[in-house]
């Protein structure tokens, strides 16, 4: 087992995007590209897979933990910060039948194609029922002269 199998496993375990990842590292100032990081989970195979360092990983590891446990004068909640993650990854549920274990997904149309039926409840729109409210002004105007002296 190398270094990037264990990178890969904890960003499966973690639930962690390219994004959060680099945002780890930025934790400890360990700066890398996303292509970079992209390239660590590449198959071995791949014409741009990277053998990831010692470094890469001790800096992930070091970053991870002060994602997770925060600092001295701001600790956090591991669970809190796992728990976001997870709902952050969690793809859209669909409702399975009871018969069969597909996803039984639910078709509504957008819009109504029922023509000329108003509901009584709501009126029809009437300018004149509109009241305006007096528009206030936030910034005064300024007029710019492009840094040019004009008599005027």
């Amino acid at each position: 087992m190398n270094n990037n199998d264990i990178f890969k496993k904890l960003r499966v375990a973690l639930m962690l995007r390219d994004d959060q990842i680099i945002e780890i590292l930025e934790l400890v100032d360990f700066r890398m590209s996303k292509g970079e990081i992209g390239n660590f989970f590449r198959n071995q195979d791949h014409p741009n897979y990277i053998e990831c360092g010692d470094q890469v990983l001790r800096n992930f590891l070091n970053g991870l933990v002060i994602h997770l446990r925060g600092t001295k004068e701001n600790p956090k909640n591991p669970n809190d910060v796992i728990a976001i993650h997870r709902a952050e990854a969690k793809p859209k549920e669909f409702k399975k039948t009871a018969t069969t274990n597909k996803p039984k997904v639910e078709f509504k149309p957008k819009t109504d194609f029922k023509k000329n039926e108003r509901s009584s409840a709501k009126p029809a729109f009437n300018s004149k029922n509109k009241k305006t409210a007096p528009k206030i002004q936030v910034v005064e105007k300024v007029k710019f002269n492009n840094g040019k002296n004009k008599k005027s």
